[in-house]
């Protein structure tokens, strides 16, 4: 089936992110634009114009009220969902890498970037307290000295957060107290995303060392690897089968020097439990930063360092073979 092409961005894509019903779709990319799309049949809806720098992450809470983005300008702003309009602005020190809201949408958190001699940081702040944003005091800061957060998410009932280091380390980070609740080594390279599963029993990342690996969410226990030749940009896991999408390629930078395949940068399908590969989807012209999949199950976009985002949703025969298996 032919993918629904969304061209919204001018520089490389960096995140995308369905909300909870997956109606909308949010992008954001190297450039200052956040876009929101209608995910059915590729409509943009708006813009949330104000940041000046690359978006590196966004987010939606989950009565798709609110948006969060974190740039490369300095600031995590906070949006109206439906307006557009910009509802608060926290200034930090660095780039923020990673952001996100909790379960109930109340809390949000996110980390800056270890630079210009400033540490990196993961920041807690309490919506429900406005003074927190107004005096940019968060109710908890937890300091990273070692490397730093490059993918973050909650983890369930918001109690922590999972954070994935430029070390290959993966840390769980209290919401509730200053501490790290655990700490594994699993990855030997930079983990460049983790998503969660629907019912956030389990987690997937995507790491630089070509693999992507399945963990417990509580326990940080190891349960499957992925095994790529290159690196892993990006991972989903599906909602409804036990599939994983990869999304990855050789850095940009290299991809002029080694790919002369147009076109040919794939998204790798796997089986959950057997760690086998069953599919491929072709279509981008650079790598592919950030897959995930519609709430439904029924689709999956991919976005690319291309700037394009892709919606492919999948034919008849994919639920069959499900099924039949």
């Amino acid at each position: 089936q032919k993918p629904i092409l969304l061209q919204g961005h001018e520089r490389s894509i960096t995140q995308i992110k369905y909300n909870r019903e997956g109606d909308l779709l949010f992008t954001v990319a190297k450039d200052p634009i956040v876009n929101v799309w209608y995910s059915v049949n590729g409509e943009r809806l708006g813009t949330y114009n104000g940041h000046t720098g690359a978006v590196w992450c966004v987010d939606a809470d989950w009565d798709t009220r609110h948006v969060l983005t974190g740039s490369a300008d300095n600031s995590c702003r906070l949006w109206d969902c439906e307006t557009g309009k910009q509802l608060a602005l926290v200034k930090t020190s660095s780039a923020v890498r990673t952001c996100g809201f909790d379960f109930g949408g109340n809390i949000i958190m996110f980390s800056t970037d270890k630079q210009m001699g400033y540490q990196c940081f993961v920041s807690f702040f309490d919506l429900r307290d406005p003074s927190q944003i107004e005096n940019n005091e968060p109710y908890m800061k937890i300091p990273c000295s070692d490397s730093k957060i490059t993918s973050a998410v909650w983890g369930p009932l918001g109690e922590f957060i999972i954070a994935g280091h430029e070390s290959g380390e993966l840390n769980q980070f209290s919401a509730k107290v200053r501490e790290q609740l655990s700490n594994i080594k699993e990855h030997t390279k930079q983990i460049n995303d983790i998503q969660t599963s629907r019912d956030m029993t389990m987690f997937i990342t995507a790491s630089k060392d070509n693999t992507a690996k399945l963990f417990d969410c509580t326990s940080l226990e190891h349960l499957k690897t992925f095994r790529t030749e290159r690196p892993v940009n990006s991972a989903a896991l599906s909602p409804i089968f036990d599939h994983v999408v990869l999304g990855g390629g050789q850095e940009a930078m290299d991809v002029t020097t080694t790919s002369t395949r147009i076109g040919k940068f794939e998204a790798r399908f796997f089986h959950l439990a057997f760690e086998e590969e069953f599919g491929r989807v072709k279509g981008h012209f650079g790598p592919i930063n950030s897959v995930a999949f519609h709430p439904d199950g029924k689709s999956y976009s991919s976005g690319g360092e291309d700037g394009y985002v892709r919606i492919h949703y999948f034919d008849p025969q994919y639920f069959e073979f499900e099924f039949e298996a």
